[in-house]
Formats: structure tokens, sequence, C-alpha cells
């Protein structure tokens, strides 16, 4: 097969009919006939000498052929897109631009808040989509135009993402006013008194705290398990347990916030973006703008701590 005498609209069909999985909902998405899918699909079949998806009850399913070259596709249909704007002058007043973010609930609360009163004042057309990406599946998702960023913790390693720090944030005690627990500063022996909450999308398995306790030989005594951390302030409110995150949280709470008895490692933030986004204006002036607001978030707080004591 020569590319040169392959049409590249093909490719745009090949991938409406891998999401989809249906060729009439794949003529749907691209606003073209039946027919003209079906037609597309017999030039690719013959070009590549493959079926490249097989018809079954359940829907049109890949081959393993259509599978291997699936990345590749969408990350050249991505890099067309994002060639087709570099040039273009961003005017954020007058952009309706739809940008995907991935990051996790915590981030959610800290950030979008922020990020929406800017786009309010000065880019009321642009939306933004936020939801949760695995961490093993954040390099695939915006090479293929899944997601346009994700926020995670340095973890992520690929030659084909670019990524900036975020700042970073240290964790707290948070009790609620009128908490048994009158002490003006925790000892040890007084956190692994208290019940706490725990905050974990897994069903089990120990948190940065507990297996840093661990190490200690220390293990605190875990009352109540939850997935979200935004739901777990509002339990430390109502009852006599305790929560331990991170400050940028808790300080929006009318609660306690006092210094751990032990040193934990902060917590870091980076934002991360394929290299296709790299010169897209758009992109640029969004995470400009989340780059510079979660950096000033993160800048240490008066009156974070009780007592004056701040991180």
């Amino acid at each position: 097969m020569r590319p040169s005498k392959l049409d590249l609209n093909l490719f745009v069909v090949f991938e409406a009919i891998y999401d989809k999985r249906n060729l009439t909902r794949a003529a749907e998405m691209l606003f073209i006939t039946q027919p003209a899918v079906s037609n597309a699909l017999a030039r690719m079949r013959k070009a590549f000498d493959d079926p490249l998806f097989a018809s079954t009850p359940s829907g049109m399913v890949p081959t393993p052929l259509s599978e291997n070259i699936i990345g590749r596709v969408r990350e050249a249909l991505q890099l067309l897109e994002t060639s087709a704007t570099e040039g273009d002058v961003f005017v954020p007043t007058a952009s309706e631009r739809t940008f995907r973010l991935s990051m996790p609930d915590l981030t959610e609360a800290i950030l979008l808040p922020a990020l929406g009163e800017v786009l309010q004042q000065q880019a009321p057309g642009i939306r933004i989509e936020s939801y949760f990406t695995p961490r093993t599946e954040v390099a695939t998702a915006l090479a293929t135009g899944k997601i346009d960023f994700a926020i995670d913790v340095p973890l992520i390693d690929d030659p084909q993402l670019r990524q900036a720090a975020l700042g970073s944030d240290r964790y707290a005690c948070m009790l609620r006013h009128d908490h048994p627990f009158a002490g003006d500063a925790l000892t040890m022996d007084d956190y692994l008194a208290l019940a706490h909450i725990q905050v974990s999308s897994r069903r089990q398995g120990s948190g940065l705290v507990d297996t840093h306790l661990h190490k200690l030989g220390k293990r605190r005594q875990m009352q109540m398990r939850v997935q979200h951390y935004m739901v777990a302030p509002l339990i430390a409110m109502r009852t006599d347990l305790a929560l331990t995150a991170p400050v940028q949280l808790v300080q929006r709470y009318n609660a306690r916030i006092l210094k751990l008895p032990f040193s934990l490692d902060s917590v870091e933030w980076r934002l991360y973006w394929h290299r296709s986004g790299e010169q897209d204006q758009a992109n640029r002036w969004v995470r400009g703008e989340v780059i510079r607001l979660m950096n000033e978030m993160a800048e240490p707080q008066s009156g974070s701590y009780e007592n004056g004591q701040g991180p």
C-alpha cells in the first residue's frame, strides 16, 4: 500500500467505526450515509488486505490489525486537527472549544471553581468536561484526543507527553470544633487514639498515611472508608472521626486543622498534555491558566493550622 494513493478520509471513517462498533452509528457520527461508510470500509479492507472488523451480533469487532494501528491512526488524526488550528489567532472571548480534563475528585474540588471563574470572565464560550482516567490509560487518551489534559502525581513517564509542575500541598488532620479532643496539638498517641476516615478508590489496601505509619511500626484505627475526598470532610464535620487530607481541601471548612505529629511527604501534582498540542494557541492558554491557578493555590496560606502553625 502506498500512502500517496490512499484517501486520508478513510482513516476518519475507520476511527469512527472503531469507536462506535456499528456502521450506522458511525455514519450518524460523521453525517454521511451508511452505504458511504460501507464503501469506505471496503476500500480500506482492500488497501490493508485485512477485514479490519468482523461483524458479530454484539457489533463490529476489530481484528488484531485494527487494534495494532488504532493508536497511531488516532494520534495522526489529532496531529492533523492540531496542525489546522495552530496558526489561528486565539481570542478567549470568542472561543467555543471544549477541553476534556482528567483528574481525581480532590483536584476537581481545588481547581474547577477557580478555573470556572476565570472562564466566565475571560472565555465564556469554552466548555470544560472533567472525568477520571486511570493512570495506565492517560498517555493513550492524550495521544488519541480523548482528553486534552491530565492532572496526576509525578508517576507518568512517556516521551510523547509534556508536563508542568502544579505545586504541592501538605497533609493535616481535620476535626470538628466540638470534637472530644480539645488539645492544642496532636501527639502520636493522640493521633492513634482517634477513629479515622480513609479515602481510597480501591476496595482494600493502605494509602499514603497508613503506609508511612506502618514504616514507623504504628497503626491507626480506621472507622470508615470512602471513595472520594469530597464526602470525607462532610463526615468529619458531623462525627468524631478524624480526616487526614491536604490542607487546600480541609481549610475550606469551619473546622479545627491540626499539624500531624509525624513527617509526611507533600502531595505533588503535575499537568500532562500531548506534544501534538504544544503549539495550539487555545491549548496553551488553558494550560497556562491551569498552571497559574494551581501554583497560586498551592502557596502556603496563613491560618492553615491552628495556633499559627503553618506548613
